[in-house]
């Protein structure tokens, strides 16, 4: 299982970097599925936008596939290489990913040995509990489980800076989960 989470994942140079140095092929041969965040209308899904998006990143466009939250059962069993989540609101994309039943495919792809890319949000839903988000993010009405994919056994505060040092250190003096800060320019490979 091999985890590529950061705060800016393709728009950082140095986070860019990490990801294409640590996929398991070059980055214009990787079969990907894209999975948009919460602001991705079906109109957008089926739309250039992502694939251009990913194009910019280095993909090849015969080698998206960009995740359609409206027909989820359509996206189980591909024959792809990386899943990526990239940044929006951590708890409107995990809702959709989990009211949609998506988040058990995710899993098993990375357990069989997709590698994930996750950025700011896709960063924090890869990990065990994204409750602590609410500092940053807002929480969708009635939203009671704040559980993430569990890929990776702890917790990030991406975007640290130092107005997120009082957040970081009581997460860190409760001894619940490890915690891991990511400025902007710093990323982590969890292998």
């Amino acid at each position: 299982m091999k985890l590529l989470l950061s705060s800016c994942d393709f728009r950082n140079d140095v986070s860019r970097q990490m990801i294409i140095d640590n996929l398991d092929k070059p980055i214009d041969q990787c079969k990907l599925l894209f999975i948009p965040n919460e602001k991705a209308t079906y109109e957008l899904i089926h739309s250039d936008l992502y694939y251009l998006r990913m194009e910019e990143f280095g993909f090849k466009r015969n080698n998206v596939t960009v995740f359609d939250y409206y027909n989820s059962e359509d996206f189980s069993d591909l024959n792809i290489d990386v899943v990526y989540i990239s940044g929006g609101n951590t708890f409107k994309t995990m809702k959709r990913i989990k009211d949609c039943g998506f988040d058990k495919e995710i899993i098993k792809y990375v357990k069989n040995g997709a590698v994930y890319i996750g950025g700011s949000a896709g960063a924090h839903i890869a990990s065990k509990s994204i409750e602590h988000v609410a500092a940053f993010d807002s929480v969708p009405d009635g939203m009671t489980d704040f559980g993430g994919l569990g890929l990776f056994d702890g917790i990030f505060i991406c975007h640290y800076t130092d107005d997120r040092k009082a957040i970081y250190d009581e997460l860190k003096s409760q001894g619940k989960y490890n915690v891991i800060a990511l400025r902007n320019d710093e990323s982590v490979l969890i292998d």
